[in-house]
């Protein structure tokens, strides 16, 4: 039996995917590659792998049609990696529901740690359920740890994954300013220079889906240079 991560490399440079999946297997994991964006659909329908590594400029459809589709039914980890180091495209790619964004070229040490850590996060989150059986209320504000589910008044509020654990860990942490640090720290596993705009591009995301209003009281304030409070009353 076969326990190993299974990861999907979508890659249309052929070079550039056999040096991922070979770096991938070193590192003891399973990979399966793809060189276009209807091959990744395909692979990824067929091979439920438990990670994605996604480039955007692929010769039949950009990739962020891959993220997009994928993100309508699946909380699977993807990292973007590609050659648009524009903030613009990394905002984008993570306002879709990408975990994580690397930049080419790239260092084959930071692409595994980030690979590791995103595993991680997500194991963790599915196997501890987040206070299995348990639920969070404040207000109108329901959070339900099992089902994955957040409501406000009844209605459905539609999360990323990571936008999702980022509510969740808040409210396991509820009335307490949780730092930048700290929260990047347990969503991402580790902080590097782009973390604190990836943070601030989910939480944003965040409180414009709980319909947050400036000068009013929300469920999550921010404490500018400090961190994030879910109230807990």
């Amino acid at each position: 039996m076969n326990n190993r991560y299974k990861i999907l490399i979508i890659e249309d440079e052929e070079h550039i995917n056999n040096l991922i999946s070979a770096l991938m297997e070193a590192n003891g994991y399973q990979a399966v590659s793809a060189y276009s964006c209807r091959g990744g659909q395909m692979m990824f329908a067929s091979h439920r792998p438990d990670l994605v590594i996604l480039d955007l400029g692929l010769p039949d459809r950009d990739g962020m049609t891959f993220l997009r589709e994928v993100r309508q039914s699946s909380f699977t980890p993807i990292i973007v990696l590609s050659a648009r180091s524009d903030e613009r495209d990394k905002v984008e790619a993570l306002n879709e529901g990408a975990n994580d964004y690397v930049t080419k070229p790239f260092s084959s040490n930071e692409l595994v740690a980030r690979v590791r850590s995103a595993l991680r996060i997500a194991t963790h989150r599915a196997e501890d359920g987040l206070r299995p059986g348990g639920r969070f209320e404040v207000g109108e504000l329901v959070i339900n740890y099992d089902a994955r589910l957040v409501t406000i008044a009844g209605n459905e509020v539609k999360l990323t994954q990571t936008e999702y654990n980022i509510v969740a860990l808040l409210s396991e942490h509820a009335g307490k300013m949780l730092t930048y640090s700290f929260i990047i720290n347990e969503i991402w596993g580790y902080n590097d220079s782009g973390s604190r705009k990836k943070l601030q591009v989910n939480m944003a995301n965040i409180r414009k889906k709980f319909g947050a209003v400036p000068g009013k009281e929300n469920y999550i304030t921010n404490e500018l240079g400090v961190g994030y409070r879910m109230c807990d009353s």
